[in-house]
């Protein structure tokens, strides 16, 4: 037989096609009637910020290769041409299902539900229209600044992701040719204006609506001919020329204002805006046709999420769930002493990031640390953990920490926390040139009785206290020697220039990563081809790296049963004959964000787990500094199997991968309903109770032996 070429383009799906399909399934929630409404609001507004990022980034970047005539193939062997052309009817769908699902499904449920948006300021009463023009003069008018556009004051520059209002005036003499006008909706002002309403339905407006009820007053010499609302969308996707800047935190600041006036890739305008008016932006903008979306609703649908949040409504969303805690770190603990105890497994938002937070403030006080070094690539706006490094280091500890200035849109968020870190005394580093540093590790140096001990703390998700209640991620604490010293030598490669010859337990990205997951994937087909036992399940955020998927085509051509997590995107195929044939893939799609990355591989009888910050990506894999770890305690082990069989077990939020390239829900076929995050909450819960019970109910409360001075 001849051997198959794994590297033909057949073999792979765009990757930027298979985005699309990702979106849609997130859609699909919005469309599921079983859904609290409110959270079928939620998924919606998801959608549309997805869309958003999607064309700054994505559709950017594809514009930018055209541009430069550059026509290389992607891993489906498609240009950048091919790509925009196939991915135009694909996204103008999309955006059409969206609409659709807002307009005809949730729009006439909210109103069943005692909640009414108003389409139009036209359907407004007698009573509320004159309401929104008192609201209008005394809240709105005083913000806004009108622009008009003539032979001495230019188009003016329109930032990107700003709500405008764009007008067509004339003279109110009525002989003067029509002229140009625009608004910007301020984003100062709540975008969602509560209506006085009676009979038990609270009705809502839309700020441009409002605005554009009473352009007359912005134009006082002047007839509005027209005036409808617009969006731009621009090129937000920074080109950093790392080696020639003297200062990498000054460049991306620089680079940040560039960012509101790139090309713009996308306008959205109402469905009925007057065509004279869209021809002047449309030539303004110098905007092909493809890129002009006319929307039958309200532009930028994110504003749902500003729905989502108002109050009286919990009846219409789903049940909060509450981190749970850990039971092997009860609150109040020492947590050095219970991690000489054993390793530590976290799975958030199942249990509490707490524990994370935690083990900072207790280094940040204890006389016995010495040091603290860690990673930080996206945080929240008022992280707990950023306090607990800055009174670190005023407490006199050594305190590294490594800021990702790169970190795409927390950029500016990153320069702010590197700021007040040095001036707190921190040793700020902002990683290596060319490489985003995208791993999740801490470094805890103590000095106890019996010399040096380091702990340290690894992870799937990004040191955020507030998305770790939203995102699954899974992280490792433990004071193994092993993966102390590893840690060290991470730290010292990255803020100098030593690597070290050997790694004890760690595998790092970009250097080592790569080979070693394709060392293990070839481990399963040899076992295979030898009869032995062999599988592998792996989950992770997207699967595009035509390296690692050729190795899945040929551990499953040599018959290896493998079980593929992939939430976002996937450019392997399955059910291809002789190529995928045990391959299954499931993208799981539910009230948690899917983002641990967890990878087990059956090794014969001996299987070996692993958890990791990198997507098998080839920008994870070979532009990024990840890290891969493994989870050696049995019970451990047993855990992170167990959540990987729980989330194949799935069949109320997996969709399945389908020959045809499509996705399908998971067919149930008679057995009963598994919701593996439910699962994972209630066990979560079972096992804080048992753990209380155990515990007795009582609280520790962690007191240094010594205090320290400031």
């Amino acid at each position: 037989m001849a051997e198959t070429d794994f590297s033909d383009p057949k073999y792979y799906t765009n990757r930027e096609l298979s985005w699309i399909l990702f979106d849609h399934r997130v859609l699909n929630e919005a469309r599921d009637k079983s859904i609290p409404l409110f959270e079928r609001l939620k998924f919606l507004s998801i959608t549309a910020s997805n869309l958003d990022e999607f064309f700054m980034i994505r559709v950017a970047s594809l514009q930018d290769m055209v541009n430069a005539k550059y026509d290389k193939t992607d891993i489906a062997g498609l240009t950048p041409t091919q790509q925009l052309k196939l991915l135009d009817p694909a996204i103008h769908q999309l955006v059409e299902l969206q609409y659709s699902t807002y307009n005809r499904s949730l729009l006439p449920q909210l109103r069943q539900n005692g909640l009414q948006i108003i389409r139009q300021h036209e359907e407004l009463t007698a009573e509320e229209a004159a309401y929104v023009d008192r609201y209008f003069e005394e809240n709105v008018y005083p913000v806004l600044t009108p622009m008009a556009v003539d032979s001495s004051r230019p188009f003016p520059l329109i930032r990107n992701k700003t709500l405008n209002i764009a007008a067509l005036v004339r003279k109110k003499n009525g002989k003067d040719e029509l002229e140009f006008a625009t608004v910007q909706v301020p984003g100062v002002l709540s975008r969602i204006v509560p209506l006085p309403s009676e009979g038990g339905v609270r009705k809502l407006i839309l700020l441009e609506e409002i605005i554009e009820r009473n352009m007359h007053k912005l134009f006082l010499n002047y007839d509005i001919v027209c005036a409808h609302p617009y969006q731009i969308m621009r090129n937000a996707d920074l080109t950093l020329e790392e080696d020639e800047a003297a200062d990498l935190l000054k460049e991306i600041e620089k680079q940040l204002k560039k960012r509101q006036w790139g090309e713009a890739i996308r306008l959205e305008v109402e469905a009925d805006m007057d065509k004279r008016l869209l021809k002047i932006l449309k030539e303004e903008l110098r905007l092909d046709e493809s890129y002009i979306y006319r929307i039958d609703g309200p532009l930028d649908l994110t504003v749902l999420m500003k729905v989502y949040a108002l109050e009286g409504f919990d009846h219409l969303k789903a049940e909060s769930y509450t981190p749970q805690p850990v039971p092997e770190l009860p609150a109040g603990c020492n947590l050095f002493e219970e991690l000489r105890k054993g390793d530590v497994l976290l799975h958030h938002p199942y249990q509490t990031f707490e524990p994370v937070v935690e083990f900072i403030r207790q280094a940040a006080r204890d006389p016995k640390v010495l040091a603290i070094k860690q990673t930080l690539y996206r945080v929240s706006g008022n992280s707990p953990i950023i306090r607990a490094l800055a009174q670190a280091a005023e407490n006199g500890k050594q305190v590294t920490v490594l800021v990702e200035l790169k970190a795409r849109f927390d950029e500016e968020n990153n320069i702010v926390w590197a700021k007040m870190l040095e001036k707190a005394g921190c040793h700020v580093i902002y990683g290596l040139v060319g490489l985003k540093t995208h791993c999740k590790i801490t470094l805890v140096v103590r000095k106890e009785e019996d010399g040096i001990r380091r702990y340290v703390h690894l992870g799937t998700g990004n040191y955020n206290d507030a998305t770790a209640k939203l995102y699954t991620d899974v992280g490792l604490m433990t004071c193994s020697e092993a993966i102390g010293e590893d840690a060290t030598a991470v730290f010292n490669m990255l803020s100098g220039y030593s690597e070290p010859l050997v790694w004890n337990k760690l595998s790092l990205a970009p250097l080592w990563l790569k080979d070693k997951f394709l060392y293990l994937i070839d481990r399963e087909r040899r076992y295979a081809e030898e009869g032995r036992p062999a599988r592998i399940i792996a989950k992770m955020n997207s699967l595009c790296d035509r390296d690692i998927i050729a190795a899945l085509y040929r551990a499953s051509a040599a018959g290896v049963k493998i079980d593929l997590i992939v939430r976002g995107i996937c450019c392997l195929k399955t059910g291809v004959k002789g190529v995928s044939e045990t391959i299954t893939v499931r993208s799981i799609v539910g009230n948690f964000l899917e983002h641990s990355r967890i990878f087990y591989f059956q090794n014969d009888e001996h299987y070996e787990i692993y958890c990791g910050s990198a997507d098998w990506m080839p920008r994870n894999l070979e532009r990024r500094v990840e890290i891969l770890f493994p989870v050696d305690t049995p019970k451990l082990k047993e855990r992170l199997f167990h959540i990987l069989d729980s989330l194949l077990k799935d069949n109320v939020k997996a969709s399945v991968l389908q020959a045809d390239g499509a996705y399908e829900k998971a067919g149930r076929r008679g057995k009963p309903q598994f919701h593996a995050q439910e699962a994972f909450c209630r066990e979560a819960v079972a096992q804080a109770k048992a753990a209380a019970r155990e515990d007795g109910g009582v609280t520790r409360t962690f007191i240094p032996e010594t205090h320290q001075e400031k």
